[in-house]
């Protein structure tokens, strides 16, 4: 029993997380191989945002069943969290681990192999938990590692089950991060994005507020250690912008102006229903502050289209404010209804006709900005970390990414994997930015 194919499905914690599980196995002398026929041992790291979600969730488990009726089916994650026991009950799922016991994933392998009977081991996060600490120093990026330091969220938006998949807001210890972020930098990663459920909520409880430890601290000590050219963030809450908090970050020389900044909607009534903190402009202003400590910063967020009660006038509404902040992308997604959520029950749910006639709307205009925002490079200079190689229109490019994420590619006969070189962007050719250096 030594062959484990495991799968991601979610966020980047989810897959930092799966990552982590997967070098543990792997210290312990577990073979691990892709997702297909002839694994032993297969581990599905379950989504839980949508209903949607939850589908591809089960269809995972029940095809790593058929991929090989006699293998150990694990289901751990976000899915089964909230799920419980109902989920031990499918027959696809042999045993269930929860979000807070991923880092015993081989103590509580081998005990069920022992013991051969199904098996669930969930902690209730709805009480204070402590942060579950899980360490690698390999990922499956090429030359960027994403670095979970804070799980939880407090929040209680009503679309939301994520509060109940993961709990309350707990932070990473700072000096873990730092030794494993060393052991990443000694092993070539030059670029760290810092993850979590709800990230600025980093150092938000109550024995690290008496320690003055803030998310700031976590940039400043990872942009601090020897080997790290980049530090970037996951998404963020609008309300930690302001002024003290640009200030530093704009100190940070490895900091990327990349700002993922959570919307979900540009309409304030629909913000009211959604239990979001912040109004549109509230939201607006933030944006222009990073305007004006970052030249030309990547500021990107997410929407949600047809959420309950969202008349025609509020979709306008929402549309003219995206339009209005100007985004470098947007990601677009049709309000899903999910169990166990307060806009599940709301009154005035809107068909699934008019989400995809919102969505394609929106996808439009983002298609519209992105090509700006991207374009804006042309004719400038750029600092990009190459990735990799591709092969595209007939030519192989060295591809990779500036500060602000935007991808850049270019030809040269030198291998420059894993370099930040300095280049200028000619013209835009589809996919990629052409630079030379």
């Amino acid at each position: 029993m030594k062959k484990v194919a495991l799968h991601n499905l979610g966020c980047k914690v989810n897959t930092y997380e799966t990552d982590a599980m997967a070098q543990s196995l792997r210290e312990k002398g577990y073979e691990i191989m892709p997702f297909e026929e002839g694994a032993d041992i297969y581990i599905i790291n379950t989504c839980s945002v949508t209903n949607i979600a939850d589908r591809k969730s089960r269809q995972m488990l029940h095809r790593a069943k058929k991929l090989n009726p006699n293998a150990i089916v694990v289901a751990t994650g976000c899915y089964v969290q909230t799920a419980g026991k109902e989920a031990l009950e499918e027959q696809n799922i042999d045993l269930v681990i929860g979000n807070n016991n991923k880092s015993h994933i081989v103590d509580i392998l081998e005990e069920y192999i022992k013991s051969n009977k199904k098996q669930i081991v969930i902690d209730d996060l709805s009480r204070k938990t402590k942060y579950e600490d899980m360490n690698m120093t390999t990922v499956t990026e090429h030359t960027r590692a994403f670095i979970k330091i804070q799980d939880g969220c407090n929040q209680f938006c009503t679309y939301c089950i994520i509060p109940y998949a993961r709990g309350r807001i707990r932070s990473r210890d700072l000096q873990d991060m730092i030794r494993e972020i060393k052991e990443l930098a000694h092993n070539g990663f030059k670029e760290i994005v810092l993850t979590g459920i709800h990230l600025s909520s980093y150092g938000k409880e109550k024995d690290l507020q008496e320690k003055k430890i803030t998310l700031i601290d976590a940039i400043r000590e990872t942009a601090n250690i020897e080997g790290i050219e980049r530090v970037r963030l996951g998404s963020l809450e609008p309300m930690i912008i302001t002024e003290d908090f640009l200030k530093q970050l704009r100190d940070i020389k490895e900091f990327c102006p990349h700002f993922h900044l959570s919307l979900q909607s540009g309409c304030e009534a629909t913000l009211k229903r959604m239990n979001r903190h912040y109004t549109p402009d509230m939201y607006y202003e933030r944006c222009k502050m990073i305007r004006e400590y970052f030249d030309n910063p990547a500021i990107t967020t997410d929407v949600i289209v047809g959420f309950p009660g969202e008349s025609d006038e509020d979709f306008e509404k929402c549309k003219s404010f995206l339009r209005k902040v100007c985004f470098s992308e947007m990601h677009i997604f049709k309000y899903s209804k999910r169990h166990g959520t307060i806009a599940a029950k709301m009154e005035n749910q809107i068909d699934d006709n008019k989400k995809s006639i919102r969505s394609d709307i929106l996808l439009e205009l983002n298609e519209i900005m992105n090509l700006e925002y991207r374009n804006s490079f042309i004719g400038k200079n750029a600092e990009v970390l190459l990735e990799e190689k591709i092969y595209y229109k007939n030519k192989e490019y060295q591809v990779g990414y500036t500060k602000e994420y935007v991808k850049i590619g270019i030809i040269s006969e030198k291998d420059l994997t894993g370099k930040i070189v300095n280049v200028t962007v000619i013209e835009n050719i589809g996919e990629i930015l052409l630079a030379q250096i």
